[in-house]
């Protein structure tokens, strides 16, 4: 396992490094050195390893999460109000009615089976989009009118929803059938995982100063361990109460995380948000070469053909979604066009959830995992480099 964990994080790393060398998203090269290292290829990675992958690719889900919900500003939220809210929902789900229409006829598989593939693929990746967002509003470029702020709180949302509704497309092809049950279930879920969310994170930020007031000093790095600990249990909540209530368990921590902002002082949220950062710079490394691992890339290279043009089918739904978002603001024409590049990329949720649908026996579970991995090749670097080249062109810089 050691030796795993070693070409892992040494041959990943440096894969990544050549990879933003040539000006191509990191993740690119920490996939095709999961592919490379896996099974499929050189077998080079320990069974052990790969055993618990499923496990390790949810910690690191949990990681970008907390730190999402570390950054998110919800007095930004508001700020832009309508548009934000509506793009946390409303382009991920133009992108699974997509696959949900089309899926069928291109790739030959049943409705629930394309609703799951939805469920995956719709999701845009908060690995590839916010750091380049964070960049956008230090050097004030659209922040006049918010746009860094409303891609960051809408792809920040828009993971959450993506990832409530593949539990409940995943329990559906499971079952063999969709009930009414199942789409009540989608709002409960929410609602609950929030409020769960919402109540732990203001406990957790009252036992923080409540020490602080009797001099017990807990310092960030324990707080990171603490807030880790506490996310694991929202987790195993979400599985122990499903035979009885829908919970969210992933909204929970997102939850936990904008209310721990909020109620700890700039400073402490800041160092909170710059630590789960540096754990992600691990998490990611691991996130990305085990999925890679995972692929077996004769299957998705025989995919190919028709999964990509499925991917540019759901790509032209979701960009419809994103300028229906747009509709009745003060956005002109190329501010919108950046918004629709800025929605593009796939990577970190289809890396977290693409192999789940295989590993629950799914009958889909290859194919949705051929064409997660195909949709992050292809959109990451498009989306990425897209930004990087058109943001200075397509956004206005505040001046003051």
């Amino acid at each position: 396992m050691l030796t795993s964990l070693a070409l892992i994080f040494l041959v990943g790393l440096a894969m990544a490094a050549i990879c933003q060398k040539i000006h191509l998203p990191r993740i690119i090269g920490m996939l095709l050195t999961g592919i490379i290292l896996g099974p499929y290829v050189l077998n080079f990675l320990d069974d052990s390893i790969l055993s618990i992958s499923s496990e390790l690719r949810q910690i690191a889900l949990i990681i970008i999460l907390l730190k999402a919900g570390l950054s998110l500003n919800l007095s930004d939220l508001k700020k832009v109000g309508r548009p934000a809210v509506m793009m946390s929902c409303v382009p991920a789900s133009f992108e699974i009615l997509g696959y949900f229409l089309f899926g069928p006829i291109i790739l030959g598989i049943s409705r629930i089976d394309a609703a799951v593939m939805g469920a995956v693929l719709g999701a845009v990746s908060p690995a590839v989009v916010v750091p380049r967002m964070v960049q956008l509003m230090e050097e004030k470029y659209g922040t006049k009118k918010s746009i860094p702020q409303m891609i960051l709180a809408g792809a920040s949302c828009d993971d959450i929803f993506v990832i409530v509704l593949f539990s409940t497309f995943t329990g559906m092809a499971q079952g063999g059938s969709a009930h009414l049950k199942d789409f009540i279930d989608i709002p409960v879920s929410i609602l609950l995982g929030v409020a769960l969310g919402a109540i732990t994170g203001f406990l957790l930020s009252s036992f923080f100063e409540t020490a602080y007031a009797r001099k017990h000093c807990i310092r960030n790095s324990m707080k990171v361990i603490i807030v880790m600990g506490v996310s694991f249990m929202l987790m195993a909540i979400e599985t122990w109460a499903k035979p009885v209530v829908s919970v969210s368990g992933l909204l929970a921590v997102v939850a936990m995380a904008c209310v721990l902002k909020m109620k700890s002082t700039a400073f402490v949220s800041k160092r909170l948000s710059e630590k789960f950062g540096k754990l992600w710079i691990a998490a990611e490394v691991i996130l990305f070469v085990l999925v890679g691992a995972a692929v077996d890339i004769r299957y998705t290279m025989g995919a190919g053909i028709a999964a990509v043009g499925m991917i540019a089918v759901a790509l032209i739904f979701r960009a419809a979604g994103v300028f229906i978002c747009m509709l009745g603001t003060k956005l002109n024409k190329k501010e919108r066009l950046f918004c629709v590049i800025a929605y593009l990329p796939k990577a970190t949720v289809q890396a977290a959830i693409g192999s789940v649908p295989m590993a629950m026996g799914l009958s889909c579970g290859k194919i949705v995992l051929s064409v997660a991995v195909l949709a992050i090749l292809i959109t990451a670097p498009l989306g990425a480099l897209g930004m990087d080249a058109s943001y200075k062109k397509l956004l206005a810089r505040e001046t003051n």
